[in-house]
């Protein structure tokens, strides 16, 4: 529909907003959601008020655009539950039968455009421009402390911190799967601490299953001279450190048991003694304790005790798994790799629509975590003449033993409305090429660009931006490989 430049369409992938469509004339919707995905939105297509609400309620997005009149129901219908729902999520309402009054009274009501059938592209593609304008000046990038917060969960998972900021000195639990970010958020909480209550002092950090058994008291309470062999000056503690401030307990499931007694005490007077000394200091400030594991077993198999586990259980707050937040996948790798190409000193790669399709349909057995060790052996990976991420299926562990799910994937390439299946992992690249063995790269490429077309319905513009290259040199490629030609040539490409 529109002539996009490749730098254009990479610019729009960084920041990867989410539309929801709702729309049940088949072709309108096809071409709607061809053009949002060309102009680097990810879609996902509903066809009735229904499908769209239960849509809503699972699932984050930065843009609706309304058909009018739907099989159950008017759009503007659908509009008033959505900016009730949502307030702050433009809504685009496209109709082939215009109102003037209805137009006039919805936008009064904050409808942020509406357009009419058949629809222009310029106009569409104006409307779209100021969309993503209003999107990036709302609160800039959607990351604070290193979190993203663009998912429901995450978003209330925010709130939960917010509210624990207010009180400096209550003690926080932070409960979640390993590499979800337990560490991120106790950072996270304290920095918001300190913006309420600028008197609150430093973050200590201690690792509990790093700390060694024997020296875990003295390392925790401090020691005076004298107090055990070896102890040959007076030296305080990570309690004493963090006076004023806050303490971050990581893997207190870890501590051992006899310090277990003693750190309960210390909760529940918030007073404590160093090895060797008589005298007692006050301490003032939060104490914050994560885990991986289960509090409940824990105690009941004897590892963790009880009246601890009820001091400590005050304040929790779970983080959701990145399984749970699918949403904030592209935005989080395309963050995690900038750090990354930072710290190795290479330009920042552009995350291709292959590349996403792969990241957000895995299932993350490590979390975050597992996401930034896997863009980090994909930039050591990259190929450094053409610049692009060698990214395949080799790059995740467990991807043989734990298939990646996702719901149904159109010839388009856009998400079908309440449909589930699996896609099937992509077919080899051929081992050889007119008797010559193929290289890693090559392989690569061909996998790409045979995906590419498939998903592009065997469009060759389609095909060329989402591997972000020129038509022109797509054409070139394929002039390798006649095999790819002839799949492009039978999807209906031209």
């Amino acid at each position: 529909m529109s002539q996009i430049s490749a730098n254009r369409i990479q610019e729009s992938r960084v920041s990867r907003y989410r539309c929801l469509i709702v729309e049940d004339e088949k072709d309108f919707g096809t071409m709607l959601v061809s053009f949002l995905e060309v102009e680097g939105w990810l879609v996902h297509w509903c066809c009735d008020c229904s499908s769209a609400m239960q849509t809503l309620e699972k699932q984050s997005f930065d843009l609706v655009i309304l058909d009018n009149h739907l099989p159950d129901g008017l759009g503007a219908q659908l509009y008033a539950r959505v900016s009730n729902q949502l307030p702050d999520v433009p809504v685009i309402m496209i109709t082939g039968e215009p109102d003037l009054r209805n137009a006039v009274q919805l936008t009064r009501h904050g409808l942020f455009d509406y357009l009419i059938k058949p629809l222009d592209v310029e106009s569409l593609t104006e409307c779209l421009t100021r969309v993503r304008r209003k999107l990036e000046s709302q609160s800039g990038p959607p990351v604070q402390g290193g979190m993203f917060f663009k998912s429901a969960a995450m978003r209330r998972m925010h709130m939960e911190i917010s509210r624990a900021a207010g009180f400096p000195n209550a003690t926080v639990l932070l409960v979640g799967e390993t590499g979800s970010g337990k560490d991120v958020a106790a950072r996270e909480l304290h920095r918001m601490t300190r913006e309420l209550h600028p008197q609150h002092k430093e973050l200590v950090s201690v690792n509990c299953a790093a700390v060694p058994s024997d020296i875990f008291e003295s390392e925790l309470f401090g020691s005076e001279k004298g107090a055990f062999t070896g102890a040959d000056k007076k030296r305080n503690g990570l309690i004493a450190a963090a006076d004023g401030g806050t303490l971050f307990l990581d893997e207190i499931t870890e501590m051992p048991l006899d310090l277990q007694a003693k750190l309960l005490r210390f909760l529940e007077s918030r007073v404590f003694r160093s090895l060797g000394s008589t005298v007692e200091q006050v301490f003032r400030g939060r104490i914050v304790a994560a885990t991986n594991r289960d509090l409940d077993q824990e105690v009941r198999a004897g590892r963790f005790r009880e009246d601890l586990k009820f001091r400590i259980d005050v304040l929790t707050i779970a983080l959701p798994p990145l399984r749970e937040r699918r949403d904030e996948i592209p935005g989080l790798a395309q963050h995690l790799l900038a750090g990354l190409a930072e710290t190795y000193g290479v330009a920042t790669p552009i995350l291709q629509a292959p590349d996403l399709d792969l990241l957000t349909h895995y299932s993350f057995p490590g979390n975050v975590r597992e996401l930034r060790n896997i863009l980090e052996r994909a930039l050591l990976m990259m190929d450094p003449i053409s610049g692009r991420l060698q990214f395949d299926r080799r790059l995740f562990p467990d991807s043989r033993e734990n298939p990646p799910q996702s719901p149904v994937v159109s010839k388009s390439g856009h998400n079908t409305p309440d449909t589930k299946a699996r896609i099937p992992d992509p077919q080899p690249a051929p081992i050889v090429d007119h008797g010559r063995e193929l290289t890693p790269i090559e392989a690569q490429e061909y996998e790409l660009i045979r995906q590419a077309i498939l998903d592009s319905n065997g469009g060759i513009r389609r095909a060329a931006a989402i591997v972000g290259l020129s038509p022109q040199s797509l054409l070139r490629r394929l002039s390798k490989w006649p095999e790819l030609h002839e799949l492009a040539r039978q999807s209906g490409g031209r």
